[in-house]
């Protein structure tokens, strides 16, 4: 079994900030099932998204974004 890319690190900067993704999905206004797949990347959000998940999150939105470069 092959592991699951990792794409976003948006679970783990809720964790940090200790909030929740029901959290999140009411201060975007968005469905809690999209951004539950968000956080466990099923599914990516849009780059628009991306930039009001830092914003909400107070973050640059590098810290949502696993590194390419080690």
């Amino acid at each position: 079994m092959t592991g699951k890319k990792i794409y976003n690190r948006i679970k783990a900067v809720l964790a940090e900030k200790g909030k929740t993704n029901n959290w999140l999905a009411d201060q975007l206004g968005k469905n809690r099932t999209t951004v539950s797949r968000w956080c466990t990347n099923d599914m990516q959000p849009t780059m628009e998204s991306l930039f009001t998940v830092a914003e909400v999150l107070d973050v640059d939105v590098k810290d949502l974004l696993v590194s390419t470069k080690k």
